[in-house]
């Protein structure tokens, strides 16, 4: 009996310690090299395991120390762009394929299907009501039908998939469902007023996906009020919203706090918002980012501020014969060229003749041409050759100044400015330099 109770046990161990693992297709093969695992935490992501992608076919043998959670697949850089989520709940292995043209299939993981499927059928039917107000339809019998095929979906999932890690994300998706028809106004009210009704923010698992933070996004740039007409009235009110979102999650991590304020922040900037961009990063970002002790976040915000389109240039300076110029001081002109490069540089010394002898016929652009150099002797010599450029330098090359200041991460590099010195364009090569001139 003693051996039995103890092969008993041994069993059960074996059993909680099993292995799962997460595998599959990408296509086409020749575009996919490797894949990381990270496990997504409301702090951000833990690396969990990683593997090589071998003819498009990949295995991840997940550790037995693995939590049952969501799960980032990150197949190319930039990491943030290139990735797929899915759920490791410990009970099933998970597969797909994944192409570039048709997106994703789940192949093995009945979680997983219930997921997508409940994201596809949901977004459909809540896609089919806004077409209805759009379209301005008044058919009470085509409204109804849809609010009923919406109120079908939700509840329907709910509670098919009860006590699984879909049900979490499948509850908290719920939005805003008529019970009778409303007119636009009417909607956009109730639906504002009760966006977090069924939102859990305090729970772990939803702080570690992207859900709550694209509800606070959807809440932000799209509760809004019919009445607004400006641009300015636009972003007083998605100031007020992004101010009620910050008093919601003010006792969440610092780490899911500032994953929520930079998704905002990253709306914001698709969309041109700049005064809502200040906002986020002056009130809220910036001290989250500090607190979590993320200084680079704080970095790479100001950087992208300084050089954003409409933002005046920071200045530059450079002497002739013991004469100080500036960026900032030089006469008026239509437009300002600024070129980053060194003399060291293969491309540089391809393009900057090419450009120099582009411009001559433009009369009212100013060119001013940054060497990056570790020292001035080859400097003195190319730049002599470019005499309608004014040269300033920047000893130190990429730890420069100027470089910092200006994010230089490559030579050339090139910006437009606008009459009044501000950022207007940057160009990839001098031939889109020339483009962008003449139009």
């Amino acid at each position: 009996m003693k051996f039995l109770l103890s092969f008993y046990l041994i069993c059960i161990s074996f059993s909680i310690q099993a292995q799962g693992s997460i595998s599959g297709n990408f296509s086409p093969p020749k575009d996919f090299k490797w894949l990381i695992a990270y496990e997504l935490t409301p702090n951000g992501e833990r690396y969990s395991v990683d593997t090589a992608i071998r003819d498009g076919s990949f295995i991840l043998e997940m550790p037995t120390t693995a939590q049952a959670g969501i799960y980032r697949l990150v197949y190319a850089v930039p990491q943030d762009e290139f990735y797929i989520d899915v759920i490791y709940n410990k009970k099933e292995d998970v597969k797909f394929n994944f192409n570039l043209k048709d997106g994703l299939t789940i192949t093995n993981s009945e979680e997983n299907k219930w997921y997508h499927e409940y994201f596809k059928k949901i977004t459909v039917a809540q896609d089919d009501l806004l077409e209805y107000y759009e379209s301005g339809g008044d058919s009470q019998q085509e409204y109804t039908n849809i609010i009923d095929e919406l109120s079908t979906i939700q509840t329907t999932f709910e509670e098919k998939h009860a006590n699984t890690i879909a049900h979490k994300f499948i509850k908290a998706n719920r939005g805003y469902i008529p019970t009778k028809f409303e007119n636009l106004e009417t909607f956009l009210k109730n639906k504002k007023q009760h966006h977090f009704d069924h939102l859990t923010i305090n729970d772990p698992l939803l702080q570690s996906s992207n859900l709550l933070t694209d509800k606070f996004a959807s809440y932000a740039f799209s509760a809004l009020p019919l009445s607004i007409t400006t641009k300015d009235e636009f972003e007083v009110e998605v100031n007020k919203n992004i101010k009620t979102i910050a008093g919601l999650i003010a006792t969440t991590p610092i780490g899911f706090q500032e994953k929520a304020f930079h998704q905002l922040w990253e709306v914001a900037e698709i969309n041109g918002m700049a005064t809502v961009q200040d906002t986020i990063f002056k009130n809220h970002l910036k001290k989250l980012a500090i607190a979590n002790n993320n200084q680079k976040l704080v970095d790479e915000i100001e950087m992208a501020s300084r050089l954003r389109t409409g933002a005046i240039s920071p200045d530059i300076t450079w002497e002739v014969n013991g004469k100080k110029h500036s960026l900032l001081n030089m006469e008026k002109a239509d437009n300002y060229l600024l070129v980053f490069w060194s003399s060291t540089c293969s491309h540089c010394l391809k393009e900057l003749p090419a450009l120099h002898k582009e411009i001559e016929g433009y009369e009212n652009l100013k060119i001013i041409a940054v060497g990056l150099e570790d020292d001035d002797v080859n400097w003195k010599e190319v730049s002599a050759t470019l005499p309608r450029f004014n040269h300033a330098i920047a000893l130190g090359r990429w730890e420069s100044d100027y470089a910092q200041t200006f994010g230089i991460q490559s030579t050339p590099t090139y910006f437009i400015l606008d009459s009044e010195k501000r950022f207007l364009a940057k160009p990839e090569s001098d031939k889109e330099v020339i483009e962008f001139l003449e139009n």
